[in-house]
């Protein structure tokens, strides 16, 4: 992990540090898993003893922000599951209505997030965007529908972060934990509809470039025609499941019946 920790100028006490994490935490910079320098590299970046340093950690821990792993090495604890628990995760995955509901929730909280991200978006920001695109291109070249799917993921998590928005940030972080942790077990439905590869790399595209002109506007709106285009194809994708599976059954129940010869062999 690079230097992301400020020296802390003035009283260098355990609470200045923990001020400093618990904002990293706060605005995304520091995220669930990630590990924390040791802690004599952690205590020269702040610039403060290693009892105070062990002070701070130990506060961070107790409150569930921090925690320490078998053999060593102190990470991020996993705030973010706290926002949906399992009884309620599990809840999600059988209701179909769930699925409706999510995709409704993420066109409108994402269009405010793309919105403000095109309005705040640093060159950082912009060149973190720069490379999932080409990751993103990548996997959409060789094909490969679970990498594109989770660099789909990471594409919105750091317009997310573009937005500069902590209640943002957090609760569309929670929302794409539903689909990392595949509660909706059908989200690779849409790639099966013919052309949704294309139409969905080039609507990330256009997400992309509307904030990297910093159209408010032109973001807002490509992110709901993303999620809108998600929705219809999903539905597609269902409906065509469910008439193959009817034409099986019926097949299978007029062959059984003697109504349908056999299919004969060429010779």
């Amino acid at each position: 992990m690079s230097d992301i920790f400020s020296r802390i100028e003035h009283s260098r006490t355990a609470d200045e540090v923990v001020q400093q994490i618990e904002s990293l935490i706060l605005e995304g910079v520091l995220r669930t898993g990630d590990r924390l320098p040791g802690e004599r590299e952690l205590a020269r970046q702040f610039d403060v003893s290693r009892p105070i340093l062990r002070d701070a950690l130990k506060a961070l821990e107790g409150r569930g922000l921090l925690t320490t792993k078998a053999g060593g090495g102190t990470y991020v604890a996993d705030v973010i599951g706290q926002l949906f628990t399992k009884p309620v995760t599990d809840l999600i995955s059988t209701h179909r209505k769930a699925v409706t509901d999510y995709l409704e929730y993420r066109r409108e909280i994402e269009a405010v997030a793309a919105e403000f991200a095109a309005r705040r978006a640093t060159p950082e920001d912009l060149a973190l965007l720069d490379r999932i695109m080409a990751r993103m291109d990548e996997a959409h070249r060789t094909g490969d529908f679970d990498d594109e799917a989770e660099i789909d993921i990471e594409f919105h998590h750091a317009v997310c972060e573009c937005a500069h928005n902590m209640i943002l940030l957090h609760t569309l972080r929670s929302c794409y934990r539903l689909l990392s942790e595949g509660v909706f077990q059908n989200r690779l439905l849409v790639f099966s509809v013919p052309g949704a590869r294309e139409a969905l790399l080039e609507q990330h595209r256009a997400i992309h470039a509307a904030i990297k002109a910093a159209d408010p506007t032109a973001a807002r709106k490509a992110a709901m025609d993303h999620i809108t285009y998600v929705e219809r194809s999903m539905a597609e994708a269902e409906r065509s499941g469910d008439w193959q599976r009817v034409s099986r059954l019926r097949l299978r129940q007029r062959s059984d019946a003697g109504d349908i010869e056999p299919t004969r062999k060429r010779s």
